[in-house]
């Protein structure tokens, strides 16, 4: 039998951890540098306590105020009573086969958020590490080939429970190295997960700062990606409050595909989408990034045909754009397939032959469902939409069946 394979369970033990979370604490994980020099000021402190104490918390991953060595006892003595750094609470955790890691999230309210971390082929101990985190509990866009989605939305996630996901699997590689031998192992952080990123947009901002920020995780900024199905007027707010890379979930190459596959496409279209995409790549700020990831999910019969790959050359033509094409994850009622490989490469090559850089993204973490697409959770469906897409599918079913066998009678 295969450990990877098992769910290890992780309870919470609060009377372990040395920061337990209470309504008189403030948690000081998810604050920015600003909000942190703030606190200090007000418990009568310098400003540079923040930096200090930043470093502490994401490049050492320490919890415990009286493992800062360089804050005096008095400080240390006083963070304890007014202070708590409290990650969300791991409910369980899954390790593939092949290296990938998933984590499931209790966060405030009692639902449950997934993280997936996918190391590089090679899977070195120092290899590249790209962490998808979720920003919502639940989806409230029902792409139509997303099982997130197919669970409804109940709410956005806070600072501390976005940034808590990247601090949780660096913590992973971390548990059993001494404190001044630590550093960040995760490389790549994309806001991939459960959620549409910029309906979230200030929280998913903050955490992504912290991310760049030298005194906090000081990852690169082509290291930290946004996603977003094509919340237009956000992405042109994106552009002038951070500079991140920019990916755009497309999925379809015209409108009328498009709102069936992805249904904010019917408030903002193609035109819109592509439009705004292009104020991002050409924006006057000289740091931006010169292209954009477009993001196109394989489903058989649906949208991988030779026309389609080009209707998608014309659609982005004129926008600098290197495209990773998903093979799809089946996950139970999909109405769809995945396409196969022959037809997956045949989409690629008319994309290449077009001057387009193009990837197809290796399927990883199958046997733990931690493929793209697949982050499902336990959220509360007040919309039921669950179970009303269940119902729809299992008629459209009956439906078929009872026109296959009135086919066959005739």
């Amino acid at each position: 039998m295969t450990m990877s394979k098992i769910p290890v369970v992780q309870q919470f033990d609060a009377s372990a951890d040395p920061t337990p979370t209470s309504p008189e604490k403030t948690n000081l994980l998810g604050m920015s540098k600003t909000e942190l020099s703030k606190f200090f000021a007000e418990l009568g402190e310098k400003p540079f306590r923040a930096t200090q104490v930043m470093k502490w918390i994401y490049q050492f991953g320490v919890t415990d105020f009286y493992q800062m060595t360089n804050l005096s006892k008095k400080l240390q003595e006083k963070l304890d009573a007014v202070a708590t750094v409290t990650p969300p609470t791991v409910k369980f955790k899954q390790f593939s086969e092949d290296g990938t890691r998933k984590w499931v999230f209790e966060v405030a309210g009692g639902s449950l958020v997934e993280t997936v971390l996918i190391p590089a082929d090679d899977n070195k101990q120092f290899g590249r590490k790209t962490l998808c985190i979720s920003s919502q509990v639940g989806c409230a866009l029902d792409c139509s080939f997303c099982s997130t989605g197919k669970q409804g939305f109940e709410r956005d996630l806070s600072p501390s429970e976005i940034i808590g996901q990247l601090w949780v699997a660096n913590q992973s590689y971390m548990e059993n190295v001494p404190v001044s031998e630590r550093q960040n192992m995760v490389t790549n952080v994309v806001m991939m997960g459960m959620g549409e990123p910029l309906l979230n947009y200030d929280p998913v901002v903050a955490s992504m700062s912290l991310m760049l920020d030298d005194f906090g995780f000081g990852l690169s900024k082509r290291r930290v990606t946004l996603s977003t199905s094509g919340v237009v007027p956000k992405m042109y707010d994106l552009a002038k409050d951070i500079d991140v890379a920019l990916a755009i979930s497309l999925h379809a190459p015209n409108d009328e595909l498009r709102d069936e596959l992805v249904p904010i496409n019917k408030k903002y279209p193609l035109k819109e989408l592509i439009e705004a995409a292009k104020s991002y790549v050409y924006d006057e700020n000289p740091r931006h990034k010169k292209h954009v990831t477009i993001e196109y999910v394989m489903l058989a019969g649906v949208n991988d045909s030779d026309e389609h790959a080009r209707q998608l050359v014309a659609l982005l033509k004129d926008l600098p754009s290197k495209i990773n094409l998903i093979p799809f994850n089946p996950f139970p009622h999909a109405p769809y397939g995945r396409s196969s490989n022959n037809r997956i490469h045949a989409f690629s090559n008319i994309l290449n032959n077009a001057g387009f850089v193009c990837t197809i993204r290796q399927t990883r973490g199958d046997d733990i469902d931690a493929a793209c697409g697949q982050l499902v959770g336990q959220v509360a469906d007040r919309t039921r939409r669950s179970k009303q897409w269940q119902e729809k599918v299992a008629k459209n079913q009956h439906n078929q069946k009872n026109n296959d066998l009135s086919s066959s009678t005739k």
